[in-house]
């Protein structure tokens, strides 16, 4: 309700100034807000992680503390018993190191492999012994002899060696924190020593089972602890600013080198076992007492080894999980500092509940209850781990018989080993961390110590290098430059309305100073259309088209929602290939549309996307790299405003550029859209992520969801589900996305720029596999481009964007008669090219190679495929027997096939559509009919009933995992029943027509209309006989006999006075208007300004106008040049009239050239009208001040301003009358007076500057600006390379038809053999007969009863569908690797959202301009930098 009452409180002020109030409000146009439901899944996922990050901790440290306690030589196991624990206690040393060894093995063999230094290497290889053997020692040998509470406190010792670097190396950024680490290096030691005096203690007091020789362990115990403590020496050492570059080489080869130390960890762990419980120690190990080990024991040890090893796995993974969902403090630091008391209070607790099941009696105290358990005899298992533990715990000063009180330097110790470990590890504390984190970036080591699982995590914590006072902090994103590049052709208005709504909102999200995000970007929109102007046939001009007439009022109707204003500031701009429109949207960030003229630049999209590469990679990218002085503007009044809130101001067609200059090609993104796309800011940011946090991302692209109406729609909506839940997710984990969609993929600058990549995309199709591969489906080449070149191409499920899908069956068949040769013959060639490229991309190996040969040689098989389960689903419904059925179901597709290869294409797409509709009708019986079958059989464990149930299934998990895309699962039986024509007749229909090479879709008809419609005089159709006639008489064809007469009659007339006088009144009257509007100007004349006025106009050169876009159009007449030309001159006189009036330091306005630019500054010239101007001001005034906390003033401002502008227009303009310029001169100096005293007054004078810009905005006329001479000069150089119309003569264009028609009919060839190939070989098993060649499989009922029946099933069909079976098995599992990394990052992303709140008032003092972002680039123009 409150939203009704505010955009009804905005529609009324509207209704004050114009009796035309109503507007377009695009869905999603409203501003973006936090949803609770994902802050409390935020926090509900935090405090799950952090549960189980403790909860595994503790389980890892507490069975690593049982077996070694089972394993102690105290304890009253039998000898093999203590063996076997004492080798599974091994087994946990070892299982980190092979996991870390199989880690990088498959990355050496499969991703990348770099030769080591072999100084480094060795170096890195004697630490690794020295921990290995430390650690072996430590765990092995000491913890034995130890009792359970020794061995939890002795493992805090182990950060000494991290507290000692970080004292020599000063780490702290504040100098008061070395305080830190010189408190845990004193807390540690003195942890050691009451290690010893606990010990002498025990020793002289006569504990049980404490002898002289545990001096030597404490020892022993004490000098591994420093070997173990070796482990974490890179930490330290990398955060050191004169140590990075030594380090940096290791990060080249680190997989290598763990390779060869997990190896040798494992050989030193075993053979430390192997020396000392074989040689050394008193009970040495029998080997023939491993076969006598109990099998209750067995199980007992193999439950606690296996939950050791799965907790301390899980406990890593959850910390980075945690760290990377920016949970750091309450799921990481917090859980696993306090693992040490966890563990300690949770025994006790359990000890303490459970004593009294141990059966000892008559127990007054400790040591009267420790000298009970002698006696005490358990048989379970679990009463025997207590038992132990509770014999362990008699081993310590608590069964001290001259009082427990010595149990204190126990306490002492633990409380001082622990707090030495929190204080060294300070740091995890406040470490940042960005969104989807890098692992290497979080954690030094990729090693965790499964038998120190919470000091392994808190060392291994990355700590952040110290900043240098002449060096950026590496702690902080570097800022980026995105272009959005959106690509037009003929879309709607609708379409249209959706990717400029993304786009503004974009603009919104990044600019408006009132709200605080983390997100450091900088971006520019451009649009490019393609076919932008049209001929007017009247008057042999060029116009834009109706298509470029709605993006306008598409474009003015968005920002007039965004700002319920009109577009402040508009610039028309000709081109070499045609015209330009810039904008600057209402939070200054630019928008730029390209408006190709198809006479001048090569049009469709390939070639779009090869000019804006060109231009905002080559050229912005030279231009930044060699600035140029920046020229003085046409206007001064139009002040150069970027920002409207007035906090920043630059030149706007400078800003990103000189930005460019401080960023690396690495940080430039290119956002590559289509003309109906719809996204929101979160999506574009979550691209941005992937690219930014990994290097050798290429691309990345989104979740792409059809829109539209009608059963084409839900079929592609559950196609494009699977098509993303399970094969680009695949795609993702296993290797790397073969294809990023043009209509919402990011790109890296660097990776377009690499070799081979825009230089190769810019090549012209000469041959038939070109044009299928090249022009068919440009955005799959160029992502095979980026492979064949090393980069990785991703794919994030929680970017979403929409987008229009054919609704029509002809526009889909169309679409995918593209998309399917292309997608094939991209593939193949990827496939081809698969060694050099497995070479080059370390994303890409031989396996991922193999998989997805395996999954072209399914698509090529899937018409036979679908055939067979045609003929399947036949002998279901009908009960026929198998081989007719097969015969049967070829008939169709054959008969399709010959009707593709002798009609047209749209007789093929309806014989199509009725195909689908029968195939449709079989698909629904013969799902029904399995479904009868099952029932009659009393099982669905057959092949048809276990494919058809686990397909349900699985496809239900993946809807269920997809939990906002779960809807999408209601069009899985509509997407079922099309199988035959998505799978059968599609495929023919895109092979037979191959040779198409035409867009297909979007084809425009309302040029077609127009020509029909425009001046008909008379449309008859006449039938004679069996011919129909056609007969049409249009104004053209009355104009061209009157013409005749009158030149008949008078033949010196000149034709050029009949065309003037057919001259469409606007263009007239624009003309008029700008001749008095030029001679209101009255400044002083002098010669030399006349000289200087007519060198400049002598420097304007002509652009030609077309007479046409097309070969057939037919040429202009004399009369329509005459015409041109004798407008061209009226304006070149009014020029050298009055230019030499301009004052000295303004240039002379740019005079068009082309006809199509007054046309469209009318249209923009309506924001000046009266009662426009009142609507702009007002709006204009309160967004400058929006985040100023002065209301009141805000409001005074606006009633004061807009009576100034009603006592100087009411009674002198009309409504709907644009002002000229002296009217607007005028009004600007008064309503800046008016502002200056009403800010005077209410002592806020510091305002004037903001509210003098917003005053100049709002009075600011749109202009018409030339191009720089060296952008112009790229422009022709750019067309002449590479974008030049492409011109084909007859022959060249029927050779190519023959070379496609030639490579269609290869391609078919190849198709049909080996589908039929595949039909003929289950053709002669179903005639042979299942008894003779069958697998049997017995039958069985569901409760899991044999039936005493077998089913017959031949061997091709079920290792068919076992492949398939396996081919989704793996799709599936990638998919649920892949939906949790994407759950991290959406909660990483929720937690770091823009928080709406506002930011603190700026100092509005400094009057200069300045850049926006002056600590990105530190740039400041002054007067030096104008000529």
């Amino acid at each position: 309700m409150e939203d009704l009452r505010h955009r009804g409180k905005k529609r009324e002020g509207r209704h004050r100034d114009t009796w035309d109030p109503f507007q377009l409000n695009p869905i999603g146009a409203e501003k973006e807000q936090k949803r609770r439901c994902f802050e409390l899944a935020q926090h509900l996922v935090a405090g799950i992680v952090g549960v189980l990050v403790l909860a595994t901790a503790i389980l890892s440290k507490g069975s690593l503390l049982v077996l070694s306690t089972m394993s102690s030589p105290t304890s009253r196991q039998t000898k093999a018993e203590r063996q076997f624990y004492m080798l599974l206690l091994m087994f946990t040393l070892v299982v980190p190191n092979l996991l870390v060894f199989l880690k990088c093995l498959w990355k050496c063999a499969f991703k990348n492999f770099v030769a080591p230094n072999m100084r480094t290497m060795s170096f890195i290889c004697m630490i690794e012994f020295l921990v290995s053997l430390g650690t072996a020692i430590l765990v092995l040998v000491v913890m034995p002899h130890f009792d359970i509470l020794t061995n939890l406190f002795i493992s805090g010792g182990v950060c000494i060696v991290s507290s000692v670097l970080q004292i020599v190396f000063r780490l702290q950024k504040e100098t008061w924190k070395i305080i830190f680490p010189i408190c845990s290096l004193i807390l540690v030691l003195t942890g050691y020593v009451l290690l010893a005096v606990d010990y002498y203690v025990r020793v002289t007091s006569y504990v049980p089972k404490q002898g002289a020789q545990i001096y030597v362990f404490v020892g022993v115990a004490i000098f591994s602890s420093l070997l173990v403590s070796l482990n974490w020496w890179e930490n330290p050492v990398q955060a050191n600013n004169s140590l990075q570059v030594p380090l940096s080489e290791l990060d080249g080869f680190r997989d290598f080198v763990f390779v060869i130390t997990s190896l040798m960890r494992i050989a030193v762990t075993g053979g430390v076992w192997a020396l000392y419980h074989g040689l050394i120690a008193d009970d040495k190990i029998e080997w023939n007492l491993f076969s006598l080990v109990p099998e209750e024991t067995i199980t007992n040890g193999l439950g606690v080894f296996f939950i050791q090893a799965f907790t301390s796995a899980a406990c890593h993974w959850f910390g980075v999980v945690a760290c990377k969902i920016h949970a750091v403090r309450l799921s990481f630091a917090l859980p696993v500092c306090v693992t040490g008391p966890a563990t300690l209070i949770l025994g006790l607790v359990l000890f303490l509940t459970n004593a009294g099941n141990l059966g000892v009696e008559d127990a007054a105290d400790f040591t009267t209850f420790c000298s009970g358990l002698e006696r005490v005899r358990a048989t379970n298992a679990t009463l025997i781990t207590l038992l132990e533990v509770s014999r362990s715990i008699c081993m310590t000063s608590l069964n001290n018989p001259y009082g427990a009180w010595l149990f204190s330097m126990l306490a002492l110790e633990g409380a001082c080993m622990w707090l030495g470990l929190v204080t060294s590890t300070y740091y995890v504390w406040k470490i940042k961390v960005h969104r989807i984190e890098r692992t290497s970036q979080l954690f030094v080591r990729r090693l965790y110590e499964s038998a120190f699982i919470d000091q392994s995590l808190l060392l291994n914590t990355k700590m952040k290098v110290v900043k240098l006072s002449n060096q950026e902090s590496q702690d902080e994103l570097q800022n980026c430059v995105i272009y959005l590049c959106a690509t037009m052709w003929h879309e709607t208005y609708d379409e249209m309305l959706k990717i400029l709504t993304s786009m503004f909102r974009l603009d919104r999200y990044r600019g408006d100073p009132k709200e605080d995000h983390k997100d450091c970007f900088d971006f520019e929109c451009h649009i490019f259309v393609d076919d932008a102007f049209q001929i007017d046939k009247e008057s042999d001009t060029k116009l834009v088209n109706s298509y470029v007439n709605d993006l306008i009022h598409v474009v003015t109707e968005v920002y007039r929602v965004f700002t319920n204003k009109e577009p402040d500031e508009v610039s028309i701009i000709e081109t070499p290939y045609g015209g330009r429109l810039v904008f600057v949207m209402p939070d200054g960030n630019m928008l730029y549309i390209h408006l190709k003229d198809k006479s001048l630049i090569r049009n469709k999209k390939r070639w779009s996307q090869i000019m804006y590469l060109y231009y905002l990679l080559g050229w912005k990218g030279y231009i930044s790299k060699n600035p140029q002085k920046i020229g003085r503007q046409n206007n001064p009044c139009r002040a150069s405003l970027v920002s409207m809130d007035g906090e920043s101001y630059l030149l706007p067609i400078y800003d990103n550029d000189s930005k460019r200059k401080f960023i690396s090609d690495e940080n430039v993104y290119i956002m590559a859209l289509d003309g109906d796309t719809d996204f929101h800011p979160s999506a574009l940011i979550l691209l941005v992520d992937r690219l930014r946090m990994y290097d050798n991302v290429g691309a990345a692209c989104g979740r792409i969801h059809p829109t539209g109406m009608g059963p084409m729609v839900w079929y592609q909506k559950f196609e494009y589900a699977v098509g993303h839940w399970l094969q680009k997710t695949a795609e993702h984990v296993f290797g790397s996305v073969l294809c990023s969609p043009g209509c919402f993929s990011l790109f890296r600058g660097s990776a377009l720029m690499d070799d081979n990549v825009l230089k190769r995309y810019t090549t012209k199709a000469t041959k038939a596999s070109e044009y299928v591969q090249y022009d068919q489906g440009e955005d799959r080449w160029l992502c095979t481009l980026l492979l064949q070149q090393g980069w990785r191409v991703e794919y994030n499920a929680a970017s979403d964007a929409f987008t229009n899908s054919p609704q029509e069956f002809k526009e889909f068949y169309n679409q995918r008669r593209r998309w399917g040769p292309s997608t094939l013959a991209n593939t193949l060639d990827l496939l081809h090219s698969g060694r050099e490229t497995v070479k080059r991309n370390s994303s890409i190996s031989m396996i991922y190679i193999f998989y997805q040969i395996f999954t072209v040689g399914s698509s090529i098989l899937g018409p036979a495929s679908v055939t067979l389960m045609i003929a399947g689903a036949m002998q279901f419904v009908f009960r026929i027997p198998g081989t007719l059925s097969i015969i049967i179901s070829c008939i169709p597709p054959a008969v399709y096939m010959i009707i593709c290869f002798t009609t047209k294409t749209n007789f093929q797409i309806t014989v199509a559509a009725i195909f689908s509709v029968l195939y449709a009708f079989l698909m629904t019986a013969s799902f029904f009919s399995i479904i009868g079958d099952m029932v009659n059989e009393g099982t669905f464990i057959t092949p048809t009933g276990l494919f058809l149930v686990s397909m349900t299934i699985m496809y239900l998990v993946t809807a269920i995992l997809h939990p906002q895309e779960f809807t999408m699962i209601i069009y899985g039986l509509m997407y079922f029943i099309c199988i035959p024509s998505g799978y059968l007749l599609l495929t023919i229909y895109s092979l037979v027509n191959m040779h198409i090479v035409s867009w297909g879709t979007r084809e425009s008809n309302k040029d077609k209309e127009s020509k029909k419609q425009v001046g008909v005089l008379c449309d008859r159709t006449c039938k004679m006989c069996c011919w129909d006639m056609k007969i049409q008489v249009t104004q053209e064809t009355e104009n061209l006999v009157l013409q005749q007469i009158q030149n008949t009659v008078n033949p010196n007339r000149k034709a050029a006075n009949a065309a003037a006088a057919e001259r469409p009144q606007d263009q007239q009257d624009i003309l008029k208007s700008s001749l008095i509007a030029r001679q209101q100007v009255e400044p002083q004349q002098e010669p030399a300004k006349k000289n200087k006025a007519s060198k400049q106009q002598s420097k304007v050169k002509d652009v030609p106008v077309d007479s046409g876009t097309e070969s057939d159009d037919s040429e202009s007449d004399d009369s329509s040049d005459d015409t041109t030309s004798t407008a061209r001159s009226v304006d070149v006189a009014t020029t050298d009239k009055f230019d030499d009036l301009e004052d000295d330091d303004q240039d002379a306005e740019v005079v068009p050239d082309s006809d199509w630019v007054m046309p469209v500054k009318k249209e923009f010239l309506k924001k000046l009208t009266y009662a426009n101007l009142k609507r702009n001001l007002q709006e204009q005034i309160r967004y400058t001040l929006r985040n100023k906390n002065q209301e009141d003033l805000c409001e005074e401002l606006v009633l004061m301003l807009v009576d100034v502008v009603n006592e100087e227009l009411k009674d002198r303009v009309g409504p709907e009358t644009v002002l000229m310029d002296s009217q607007l001169e005028e009004l600007q100096y008064t309503l800046t007076e008016s502002a200056r005293r009403i800010l005077k007054t209410n002592r806020m004078e510091r305002l004037e500057r903001r509210v003098k810009r917003a005053i100049e905005r709002t009075l600011v006329a749109p202009q018409i600006e030339k191009m720089t001479e060296d952008e112009t000069d790229f422009w022709k150089k750019l067309l002449e390379r590479y974008l030049a119309p492409i011109v084909d003569d007859k022959a060249h264009q029927e050779e190519v038809t023959r070379e496609l028609k030639s490579l269609r009919n290869k391609a078919v060839f190849l198709y049909f053999i080996l589908n039929v190939l595949w039909i003929v070989a289950t053709f002669f098993l179903q005639a042979i007969g299942n008894e003779v060649i069958s697998i049997k499989i017995p039958k069985t009922f569901p409760n899991g009863t044999p039936s005493g029946e077998f089913l017959l099933v031949e061997p091709l069909s079920l290792m068919f569908l076992l492949s398939f079976a396996v081919l989704l098995l793996v799709q599936f599992l990638a998919m649920l690797y892949h939906r949790v990394y994407t759950l991290i990052h959406v909660v990483s992303y929720r937690s770091t959202e823009k928080d709406y709140v506002e930011k603190d008032d700026d100092d509005d003092e400094f009057d200069g301009i300045v850049l926006e972002n002056q600590m990105s680039n530190g740039l400041v123009i002054t007067s030096e930098d104008h000529f």
